[in-house]
């Protein structure tokens, strides 16, 4: 049957008779994993769905928010759409054969599963590299505010948009290609341990550089408690974005890691079997996204009640 990323839902750089050892060593009550059911992966799917269409309607519908910094979230909606998508036609396809509704034959099945691999994997990519893109021009924002317009023409932006599009398909199709390969997945690890210093480096400068400024403000104003509060605040938002992505993204990742150095391991395979938690991980991360990059905008906010109220 379909099984999402079945290419890394276990290691193959190891023989039959280690694994089969491992996973006797293994035989604990908490390396059974989790029964993730279908239906849970339909909901959140149809949720995320909803959510990252409202918001690309919403920046298509309003003008104003025809700026890079909104094309660019939009292109994240779009990439957790993806996500949301794959998710929805796999589970559905789950449960119609499940049900003895819909009969496959084995090749056919196979082919269903290396496209919606390939789909999932572009979607995880491009979502990541928007990830890191936002969080650029939100750098570029801030330090360069009077040369903004300047830096971040329309025209780098749709160069960005396309290349980053580009790069996340063919990649895709190389990793499904090659994904028994352990150079390649040290290449996807690469890129996710990299998208995170970078965010990790951009945002805590960021920070840093909203604090000097609500210190100095308070010490001419003479007004601590403001000075507190809102780097409290701050410090609470950066925590949040950070810590949502680590948490979504971090245990798929380490999967991969575990994949390539210890595929045999007793512990290595309990962690393994949890794997479809990973992915609902990965898909709350798409529900989550829209609450933290797009719906802070009022602008955005009140054009999403329009095209809600219609």
């Amino acid at each position: 049957t379909l099984a999402p990323l079945r290419l890394l839902r276990e290691p193959w750089n190891a023989s039959k008779g280690n694994q089969s050892n491992a996973t006797a060593g293994a035989g604990s009550a908490w390396c059974q994993g989790l029964n993730i059911p279908n239906e849970l992966f339909l909901a959140l799917g149809l949720v995320s769905l909803v959510e990252n269409l409202l918001v690309v309607a919403a920046v298509l519908r309003n003008r104003n928010l025809h700026l890079p910094m909104y094309y660019f979230i939009c292109c994240l909606a779009v990439s957790d759409m993806l996500v949301s998508i794959s998710n929805l036609a796999e589970t559905v396809f789950v449960l119609l054969m499940e049900r003895g509704v819909l009969v496959i034959r084995a090749s056919v099945v196979h082919h269903m599963d290396n496209v919606i691999d390939m789909l999932i994997c572009s979607s995880v990519l491009s979502s990541l590299s928007f990830l890191g893109v936002i969080a650029v021009d939100r750098y570029i924002t801030i330090f360069y505010a009077l040369r903004y317009h300047s830096i971040m023409t329309l025209q780098r932006a749709m160069v960005t948009m396309a290349t980053v599009w580009l790069a996340s398909t063919v990649s895709s199709t190389v990793f499904i290609t090659y994904c028994r390969n352990n150079a390649i997945l040290l290449c996807l690890i690469s890129f996710f341990l990299f998208v995170l210093v970078l965010m990790l480096v951009l945002y805590i400068h960021m920070f840093a550089l909203a604090r000097h400024h609500l210190r100095s403000i308070s010490s001419q104003q003479k007004q601590p408690t403001l000075h507190c509060s809102s780097s409290l605040k701050g410090a609470v938002t950066l925590t949040i974005l950070l810590g949502v992505f680590f948490v979504c993204w971090g245990p798929f990742f380490f999967h991969l890691i575990l994949i390539v150095t210890c595929p045999t391991n007793p512990f290595c395979t309990c962690f393994f079997s949890y794997f479809n938690l990973f992915l609902v991980l990965i898909i709350c991360n798409s529900v989550v996204d829209p609450f933290i990059y797009a719906f802070q905008s009022q602008e955005l906010r009140r054009t999403l009640r329009e095209v809600v109220l219609c």
